[in-house]
């Protein structure tokens, strides 16, 4: 371990308390994607008392402070989450709005402001080619379609935080990113190194328009729309033998509104529904495949579909750990470490993956918790595992990603293809959800 290796870890040791107690705080105070005023404003606050200069408001809520290392170089933003999950049956739910942190997002600030506060002390700040961008990104959560609505009317154009402040040039100027997250998939070690490849999704609206007529004395006269929403599920479920086992399809689907009374039949049923897979090919496959099965069964019935595309989340890009991130590990004796394959999955969906296809992304995940994620059992069992090592990993990761002229973050942007530019990632957007 070197000097700057060890003033890192003995600065975050000597703020442990202050940091668990940030973490205790953000977790009692979950907010709404778009809405985390609570939580912006005390990450603000703890950046400013760092000494850096503080943006607030990107994309309503999100907070970004960038230090500048003591050379010129590539500009590496650590990343951490603002908002919480709906799960009003957590012990720890907010009473105002029945949101908890069930996801760990608090873990994840605590370990962005914990790599602030040692990469921000001179010595260290010193020994960096290039400056970090400690960035808390708003809405990482699946923000509703129906809440979308209201937040255009508040200049916010796409659904989720990191798609949105791309959208707005917020990323312009960094070069890469690093993030973490509590374990995704099942893991037994302390530390998973590297991106798991996640599963991207899309969303869909339909509405079924049928004909209304009285169910008994002349249902011949009417169009029957929660018979052709039937159907189509149905039609959507005799899909599954076209779709690959690698591509991890999985579509699942609610009936929000499926008649008004029950002796007249049908006339409006509104359907929404989620499509994902492990690729954007495979996405855009089974999202051909679902409107189809909805557009045609409707028709079969004398009814038709209405399809309301909304924008849902690209897949997370699988990349193996970079030497930085073995080289923080290494720096922290006594976890156990795994590291990413290509073989691994995860089937759910963030937003990190619409960061992947445009920015080079350094992950790695770890433990400290227990329950399934989103759930009421979700929970913090380590204090240390679960905010602290995170803390070290994230400052020892950007120190050896920026440290003897950048070497490491130079690899990392050399290593990586983007799919789109900040530009052509607007456009396919737009296009998907027309």
């Amino acid at each position: 371990m070197d000097r700057i290796e060890e003033k890192i870890i003995e600065v975050i040791d000597a703020h442990r308390e202050e940091l668990i107690s940030f973490a205790r705080d953000i977790g009692a105070h979950a907010e709404p994607g778009y809405y985390e005023t609570h939580t912006a404003a005390r990450v603000a606050e703890k950046l400013r008392g760092l000494g850096l200069c503080t943006e607030t408001g990107l994309a309503k809520t999100g907070v970004k402070a960038v230090l500048m290392g003591g050379a010129p170089g590539p500009c590496a933003a650590v990343i951490g989450e603002l908002d919480g999950i709906l799960c009003p049956a957590h012990p720890d739910a907010n009473p105002a709005n029945g949101l908890a942190h069930a996801c760990g997002h608090n873990a994840q600030l605590t370990a962005m402001l914990g790599a602030a506060v040692a990469l921000s002390v001179p010595e260290v700040a010193a020994s960096l080619a290039g400056s970090t961008a400690f960035f808390a990104v708003p809405a990482e959560e699946y923000v509703p379609v129906a809440a979308r609505e209201v937040l255009k009317g508040e200049g916010v154009e796409f659904c989720c935080g990191k798609s949105e402040l791309i959208r707005r040039g917020d990323f312009e100027g960094i070069d890469l990113a690093l993030t973490t997250h509590v374990h995704m998939i099942p893991c037994e070690n302390d530390l998973l190194l590297g991106n798991v490849a996640c599963n991207g999704c899309a969303s869909r609206t339909v509405v079924f328009h049928g004909k209304a007529a009285h169910a008994a004395t002349a249902p011949h006269e009417g169009v029957n729309a929660l018979n052709a929403a039937s159907l189509a599920l149905n039609a959507v479920g005799l899909l599954r033998e076209t779709f690959r086992e690698r591509d991890t399809v999985r579509i699942h689907a609610n009936i929000r509104e499926g008649g008004a009374a029950l002796n007249v039949v049908p006339d409006t049923v509104v359907l929404e529904a989620m499509v994902r897979a492990a690729s954007l090919h495979a996405l855009n496959d089974a999202v051909h495949k679902f409107d189809r099965a909805c557009t045609h069964c409707a028709e079969a019935l004398g009814a038709r579909a209405e399809i309301q595309p909304a924008q849902g989340y690209m897949p997370v890009r699988y990349c193996p750990p970079c030497e930085a991130l073995h080289r923080a590990a290494e720096a922290l004796p006594g976890l156990s470490v795994e590291c990413a394959a290509a073989s691994q999955q995860n089937l759910a969906c963030t937003d990190v993956g619409d960061l992947s296809q445009v920015l080079p992304v350094v992950n790695f995940t770890h433990s400290g918790v227990t329950g399934a994620l989103h759930s009421a059992a979700f929970t913090v069992a380590d204090e240390e595992k679960a905010y602290i090592v995170p803390a070290k990993m994230m400052a020892l990761t950007a120190y050896h990603l920026l440290c003897d002229g950048a070497k490491g973050a130079k690899q990392v942007i050399k290593d990586f293809s983007p799919v789109f530019t900040r530009e052509s990632y607007i456009k396919a957007v737009k296009e998907a959800t027309t």
